[in-house]
Formats: C-alpha cells, sequence, structure tokens
C-alpha cells in the first residue's frame, strides 16, 4: 500500500449548509465534532437539502468563539447561534429519508431569519448527541448512531478519485462538490473503494459502503446554479446497479482525534 496522508478535514454543521475546513477534529460515534447536529426542516418537520434548495449553498457557516455564524455570500446577512444549545426535555420530531429524529428547535428568533431569508417557512433544529438515529443495520450493528448526515458519519474521498474525473470533464469541479470529511493524498484513483478497516493516525475506522451519489453535486457551491455535471460523466463509468458512486462511508472503532498530515495505516 503506498503512503496515504490526510490532507482535508471538513465539517457541515448545518446539513447542506456550507462547510468548514479544519486542521483538526474529534472523533465522535455520530460523525465529527459539530457535524451535522443542526438541519432546516420545511413546515412538515421534513429535511431540506439543496437538493431541492439549491439556494442553501450560499449560505456560509464559520466558528466565531462560542457561536456558529451564517452568512448569505450574495444578500450579505449574517445570523449567530449558540455551539452549545440550551437542551430542555421539550423534544419536536423532524424527518430524515426514512428516519423520524427526536430534535429541539433553535429558537423563534432563527426560524424567522431563515424563513425571511429563504422566502419559505422554515425552522433550525438541533439534534443532541445523546439522541438516537441509528446506521442502517445492514451495514453496521443495532446500536451503531449517526447525526444528521444522509446515511453514515463519516466519508472519505482521495484526490486522485477527483483527478481521475477532473481528466473526464470539460469543466472541473472542485472538491466541495461532494462534501467528503477526509480528503488524503497518494495512491490510485478509488483506491478507498477498497477500504475496510484502516487508520487516520491513531482513529480506528471501517470502511462500509461506497457513497451513492445525487443532483446535489450538480450543484455550484459558490453559485448555487445547478447543472448536469459532475454527475452525467460519472455516470459512464461509475455506476452500478442504477446508483452513482464516488468516495466511502465509514464508521469509527475508536472516538480520540484526527489531524491534517495524519498517515492512513492498514492492517497487514
Amino acid at each position: 500500500m503506498p503512503e496515504l496522508t490526510l490532507t482535508e478535514i471538513w465539517i457541515y454543521p448545518i446539513k447542506s449548509l456550507g462547510g468548514i475546513s479544519l486542521t483538526k477534529s474529534k472523533v465522535f460515534e455520530k460523525g465529527l465534532q459539530y457535524d451535522r447536529r443542526w438541519m432546516l426542516v420545511d413546515s412538515d418537520g421534513k429535511f431540506m437539502t439543496q437538493r431541492n434548495y439549491p439556494e442553501l449553498a450560499l449560505l456560509k457557516v464559520a466558528f466565531e468563539g462560542e457561536e456558529l455564524v451564517i452568512t448569505h455570500n450574495k444578500k450579505h446577512k449574517s445570523h449567530r447561534i449558540p455551539l452549545r444549545p440550551e437542551i430542555t426535555e421539550h423534544l419536536s420530531k423532524a424527518i430524515v429519508w426514512k428516519d423520524t429524529v427526536k430534535i429541539i428547535e433553535v429558537n423563534n428568533f432563527t426560524n424567522n431569519w431563515f424563513s425571511e431569508l429563504l422566502e419559505i417557512s422554515c425552522k433550525l433544529v438541533f439534534f443532541p448527541e445523546s439522541n438516537e438515529r441509528l446506521v442502517d443495520p445492514q451495514y453496521a450493528s443495532s446500536e451503531t448512531n449517526v447525526s444528521l448526515a444522509d446515511g453514515f458519519p463519516f466519508l472519505i474521498i482521495g484526490e486522485s478519485s477527483l483527478n481521475n474525473l477532473n481528466q473526464r470533464l470539460i469543466n472541473p469541479v472542485p472538491m466541495n462538490r461532494f462534501r467528503p470529511n477526509f480528503v488524503f493524498k497518494g495512491g490510485e484513483a478509488f483506491i478507498e473503494d477498497s477500504f475496510k478497516e484502516f487508520s487516520i493516525g491513531n482513529n480506528r475506522f471501517l470502511g462500509v459502503k461506497p457513497c451513492s451519489r445525487c443532483v446535489l453535486t450538480t450543484v455550484n457551491q459558490d453559485t448555487a446554479d445547478k447543472g448536469i455535471e459532475p454527475l452525467q460523466t460519472l455516470a459512464l463509468y461509475r455506476k452500478i446497479n442504477n446508483k452513482i458512486y464516488f468516495g466511502q462511508n465509514l464508521l469509527t472503532i475508536d472516538q480520540n482525534e484526527v489531524s491534517i498530515g495524519d498517515v492512513l495505516t492498514f492492517p497487514n
């Protein structure tokens, strides 16, 4: 196995909004710390993503002290929420794909800010660390949990895989189209497809299944424009059983810390 080195760490605190690049992060069972612990839901309590609301790409997120700052790149409006919301006994319910999860509404002021900005009635909700949302039992034990991510706590992609794709595209795309948590350099294209048990630094992970991709990958994260690439090109050579794969979904064995520069290692 060639040397593989972690080059990027990303979290997406609010599901389907902009990501935050980190130099290191704590690993939790549900995903990296703060990753997809919040999300927007519509008036029916159903999760909102760029699949149906591409404008969400224009909402960028950053840490400032003990707050999360959300800024709309074109409308130049900002809003702040606490990184550690008050956990109350009053829980609401929201829907993420086929899962119904128990969540906490952040507050009415925040709900109104997002509703006015996006011109649709919506709410920002928070998923407490202690709440349960089980991973598909086909791929994990009956006690393994995930945050508000689509299905799995972590996603890893190799730089070589993106390079391979971009060589086939007229207009190359950046890695942010695929919203990984981990990016690494080294190895051949799609080497991550073969990952089973491995470590990033001193934290062990399990590769459980390649990640199937959707139209969200066709949304430009800087402009919110929606096209047909890179999905159209990926379909030519990464399609199996009518699903298009790019990246590998992961579960964690340990709950330590990962840092840029960590080497990926594999059992003998």
